[in-house]
């Protein structure tokens, strides 16, 4: 069940039809409520404070006709212009980034605004009667639409600024970075039904490890696609109704092929136990990544975007730089966060699933190493990825993630000295190399960072 409430609300998320949708039932709500609301005192403001439109029924359905015509109009050039940004942004920094505008809530509500205005001026139209005997005036409804109208110009100027900020660089920069960051932040430690932090649970014997690896058997999947989302929850009641321990072999963002192994069950006897469809329904696939639990898809965006702007047709080494500082953000936050355990206990303390999760050194390499290989020969983003890992190197604490750090300075450094021709270029490289390598070899220091840079605890 919580992998389809994530599927049907991740893509609900990212369409262009759900806010607009329910503001426009809000419309048709609205004037309903105005004209029932107008049929009770239209008698008395007009008795009691002589109130009313002053251009009759003609003049009402003037107004409303001018307002729903204009409304309808200006929500096709909305919409032509959000594809225009859409297109531009694609071709530019590249097709993944369509799903974070489309996930824009501002664009949503600019077209359900224009949307919701129309069906309200419209509807409210239906309900004016030219008659003399039967004559009727929605005089509070007509005012309501009005003012709708009026705030409708509004939310377009805002619109219209929101578009030319948000096509910039570094604004689709900052967003990316943003939603990488509030990743870090809900999966590292992770929640519910993961497991308390490592160091808290000492790991399974080496004989149980090397008993599983005989004697398991695997489950296959039933279908393809990226997988964007593991019920944990779901697996362990799983694992505890059936009595068995259950080994995933993929994470979320990995590519699963129909019939390949998606976890391995101990005893492998039981196996036969578990239906095939039951175990896949803790699993949701899709066309594409999502950032849910997949915290290297954000971290691949950034990376994306700085590879086309290092690609030669664009050469914007500085949009690179700037994708670096917030791939350095984001690092230095997950490197003093405790990592998830990959062993699901039950209430009983058993051993119950084994979950594999993105490790420090793993989200590096991903952050770094396209980056790496397409600025060999690029001085200020080959120096900016130095200075990056000195950076992040004060933030770590355990061993394995500082040695990542060494060997990642230490590949950029060889290319540098392949790829870099002019002397001096080369020198400042060597001496940013030297400070990562003193700081990834050395304790974590979490000290205040020079050239501006803040304690991400802080932040």
């Amino acid at each position: 069940m919580k992998t389809l409430i994530f599927r049907y609300w991740d893509r609900t998320r990212s369409s262009l039809w759900f806010i607009p949708t329910l503001m426009a039932f809000v419309a048709v709500l609205l004037a309903f409520c105005s004209v029932a609301l107008d049929r009770a005192v239209t008698n008395w403001l007009w008795h009691a404070w002589d109130w009313t439109f002053t251009g009759g029924a003609e003049g009402a359905s003037a107004v409303l006709g001018v307002i729903a015509g204009s409304m309808i109009t200006i929500a096709g050039v909305v919409f032509s212009m959000t594809l225009v940004a859409l297109s531009l942004v694609t071709s530019q920094l590249g097709p993944r980034l369509l799903r974070n505008f489309l996930r824009d809530t501002t664009t949503q509500v600019v077209l359900g605004t224009f949307v919701a205005t129309f069906l309200y001026c419209l509807l409210v139209l239906l309900t004016i009667r030219r008659e003399e005997e039967v004559a009727f005036v929605p005089n509070v409804s007509v005012a309501l639409g009005v003012f709708l109208a009026v705030a409708s110009v509004g939310v377009l100027i805002y619109f219209i600024h929101h578009v030319s900020v948000s096509m910039q660089a570094n604004e689709i920069v900052a967003r990316v970075s943003k939603e990488l960051i509030a990743a870090t932040g809900r999966l590292f430690p992770e929640h519910i039904g993961q497991g308390a932090p490592e160091e808290s649970r000492a790991p399974p014997e080496a004989e149980f490890l090397d008993a599983f690896e005989r004697q398991s058997r695997s489950i296959p999947a039933n279908a393809d696609g990226y997988l964007q989302f593991i019920d944990t929850e779901a697996l362990l009641a799983l694992a505890v109704q059936e009595d068995v321990v259950i080994r995933l072999e993929r994470i979320p963002g990995h590519y699963v092929v129909a019939g390949c192994p998606l976890m391995r069950v101990w005893p492998g006897a039981r196996v036969a136990d578990i239906p095939v469809a039951r175990a896949n329904a803790a699993f949701a696939l899709g066309n594409q990544r999502a950032s849910g639990q997949d915290i290297e898809f954000a971290v691949t965006q950034l990376v994306e975007i700085a590879l086309r702007a290092l690609s030669p047709g664009v050469n914007d080494p500085f949009t690179a730089i700037t994708c670096i500082d917030h791939l350095a953000s984001a690092l230095s936050r997950l490197a003093i966060r405790q990592k998830p355990s990959p062993y699901r206990h039950d209430s009983q303390g058993r051993l119950r699933v084994i979950a594999l999760a993105a490790t420090f050194p793993e989200v590096t390499g991903v952050a770094f190493n396209q980056i790496r290989q397409q600025a060999r020969s690029n001085a200020a983003v080959t120096i900016r990825l130095l200075e990056t890992l000195a950076v992040v190197a004060r933030f770590t604490h355990r061993p394995e993630d500082r040695a990542a750090l060494l060997l990642h300075a230490d590949m950029i450094v060889r290319g540098a000295r392949e790829g870099l021709l002019e002397t001096e270029d080369l020198r400042v490289a060597e001496e940013r190399y030297r400070a990562a390598m003193q700081l990834c070899s050395g304790p974590g220091d979490v000290s205040p960072c020079p050239s501006g840079h803040t304690d991400p605890r802080h932040l």
